[in-house]
């Protein structure tokens, strides 16, 4: 029965995705939506049922279908790892995935190609379940390659626009980098372990088994540059905040509750490995500060809506691996729960927006939209609250213990987080000031159409902003159920803080901090009622901010130019190569025929002598073979 339920799980949404592909232009009106949602509803349905199993078990539910390859003795099986790490995962994966589904029934009714863009939607959600329930690293391996591919044809879905078009490709390649060193990472554990099942390597390890700590280290780096990749840390985080060129429903799916935290999840499951390699978990931690604070300072002035949101998960994510780094698994797991309710509903809310706005981004002309969007507004609102770090919303309790580890491990780096911090609570508070305050600045036809939107958007809303709201309670301090939960997947326990004078001390920063940010966004854009400028007004360091420290011009001077440039160059030289080549023959068969003509002159006598010659010289090479 269990196996049935997990295949039930994995295979639903891929259904709905081969039914939408190949009947979905079939389908009426919103058949294809309420099909693909209904697909991962079940998926949750299932998940739920053995997520409520395990924890009154405590037993993870193994599932081992068949054996996939077998190599001496090296072995791969088909096989499901269902235990507390996967479930927890799979909870949000496919609980969120049917919020987003639903939102986009109504979000993308009027696309001509609705059934294809349920069938992608389906198809990701598959490959992340794959990602996450597989019991080795292989089957990891294949829903981690699947996610890249629908992030690919999600994004660039609207392919009729060349830059979306650009966006997919950006976002595929770069993910290519990250996944080849993914991939040696699991090459060389295939090595030291021969064996890339979860259990067998943390049996080996557990066991005391030798092994080498410079191999191990090399393949938690390599793991951690496919982590970097696929989660969007320095240096290949540029793809994410382009990821929002597709629709809004993919960027709430990729941002909040699929891709971008299948590092992590590859990191936390693996962690007894990269507890092995004490320095590349600083190079984790201190690769996490860095990016959360570049990231959330490009984010201070951006004008686009959903690049805002972009920039601010590229930040977040950044702080989820200081926690990794700092072998607060946990607490990492944690703050992706949270991110997962806040960010869904921002990245939701900012399309209910787009929505009324016919499709503007540019916060520039938005403004007083709190009048007419009053329930996306609240929701808008209470996330806002929730990613600044505010009690008692669910980012408060997340964030707070990741800085908390941060000042008891690494003071510099709890000075960075904070700094990040305080300028995600700015440029949220910015965000919202700009689009929902003061005075609408968009056009009078806009104005005229401007309108709550309907009750399959709206909903998913309230459902998010009310996760958002209580999520904390699932790990609050002193009295963590998440940790709890968790202990039988986590090797080493992170400390717990108990909570004294300096603890307190902290939370008080961490919500001064908050209300500083908010406090500067509340002057700048109430009370002065600031807009900021045209691109070509925006001068100074701003500028550089801007323009996103120009990291993408410098990849483009010292990457992909020297490649089209040497590119470039050997398609010269094979062209050269094989024209000559070509040409050469031709004219050789040209000069042959030519001369070989000549002998062809009517005189018999000359050709009884060439078949005399001809018989002569067969008759010596049949005898100096003998």
């Amino acid at each position: 029965m269990e196996t049935k339920l997990a295949l039930l799980l994995l295979l639903a949404p891929f259904i709905g995705f081969l039914i939408n592909v190949f009947a979905g232009k079939k389908l009426s009106g919103n058949l294809p939506g309420i099909l693909g949602t209904v697909a991962v509803a079940t998926s949750f349905a299932v998940t739920l049922s053995f997520f409520l199993q395990v924890s009154s078990s405590k037993e993870p539910v193994m599932i081992d279908l068949f054996e996939w390859m077998q190599l001496k003795n090296f072995k791969v099986n088909i096989a499901f790892q269902l235990d507390q790490l996967s479930l927890l995962w799979l909870m949000f994966v496919t609980g969120i995935g049917t919020l987003i589904h639903m939102y986009s029934i109504s979000y993308m009714h009027d696309d001509e190609n609705v059934h294809k863009f349920f069938a992608y939607l389906n198809l990701f959600v598959f490959f992340m379940i794959t990602l996450v329930m597989g019991s080795n690293l292989l089957i990891m391996f294949i829903g981690w390659e699947g996610v890249g591919l629908c992030s690919y044809l999600l994004i660039g879905f609207w392919y009729k626009n060349h830059d979306y078009n650009d966006a997919a490709k950006k976002a595929f390649i770069m993910n290519r980098i990250g996944d080849l060193g993914f991939l040696i990472g699991i090459f060389i554990l295939g090595y030291l372990f021969h064996s890339l099942d979860y259990t067998d390597i943390r049996t080996a390890i557990e066991s005391g088994k030798h092994i080498d700590p410079t191999w191990a280290s090399i393949a938690a780096l390599c793991l951690f540059i496919g982590a970097c990749g696929k989660s969007a840390q320095i240096p290949l985080y540029t793809w994410l905040p382009d990821a929002m060129a597709g629709p809004t429903p993919v960027s709430a799916l990729i941002h909040a509750a699929t891709m971008v935290t299948a590092g992590i999840f590859m990191i936390t499951r693996l962690n007894y490995l990269f507890d092995l390699a004490p320095e590349v978990q600083n190079i984790i931690a201190i690769v996490g500060a860095v990016t959360s604070l570049i990231a959330a300072s490009i984010g201070l002035v951006q004008n686009d809506i959903k690049k805002v949101l972009a920039y601010s998960t590229v930040s977040q994510l950044g702080l989820m691996f200081l926690a990794l780094g700092l072998g607060a698994y946990q607490i990492a797991v944690f703050h992706v729960i949270t991110h997962a309710f806040f960010k869904a509903c921002l990245f939701l809310g900012s399309g209910s927006v787009i929505h009324a706005m016919h499709g503007e981004q540019d916060m520039r002309y938005m403004g007083g939209l709190r009048k007419v969007m009053k329930v996306t507004f609240i929701t808008f609102l209470i996330s806002t609250l929730a990613i600044s770090g505010l009690p008692p919303f669910s980012g408060f309790f997340s964030k707070d213990e990741i800085l908390m580890t941060a000042f008891h491990h690494n003071k510099p780096l709890w000075v960075i987080g904070s700094v990040a911090s305080i300028m995600t609570a700015f440029y949220m508070f910015r965000l919202l000031y700009l689009t929902f305050y003061k005075d609408f600045r968009g056009t009078e036809e806009q104005k005229k159409h401007l309108h709550e939107s309907p009750g399959l958007i709206t909903f998913p809303l309230i459902v998010l902003a009310t996760l958002a709201l209580v999520g904390g309670a699932i790990s609050l301090p002193g009295n963590s159920w998440l940790n709890e939960y968790l202990a039988p997947v986590i090797a080493k326990q992170s400390e717990h803080h108990h909570m004294g004078t300096t603890e307190y001390m902290l939370m008080g920063v961490a919500i001064i901090g908050a209300f500083i940010g908010i406090g500067l966004a509340y002057a700048k854009y109430i009370k002065q009622s600031s807009v900021p400028g045209q691109d070509s007004e925006i001068t100074g360091f701003a500028k550089v901010l801007y323009n996103k420290f120009y990291v993408d011009e410098i990849y483009t001077a010292l990457i992909v130019k020297p490649i089209y440039a040497l590119g470039s160059f050997f398609k010269n030289v094979t062209e050269a190569a094989i024209s000559g080549l070509i040409f050469g023959l031709g004219k050789l068969a040209n000069v042959l025929g030519t001369e070989g003509k000549t002998l062809q002159n009517g005189s018999i006598g000359f050709y009884l002598f060439a078949f005399v010659l001809g018989i002569c010289s067969i008759i010596v090479y049949i005898f100096l073979a003998k």
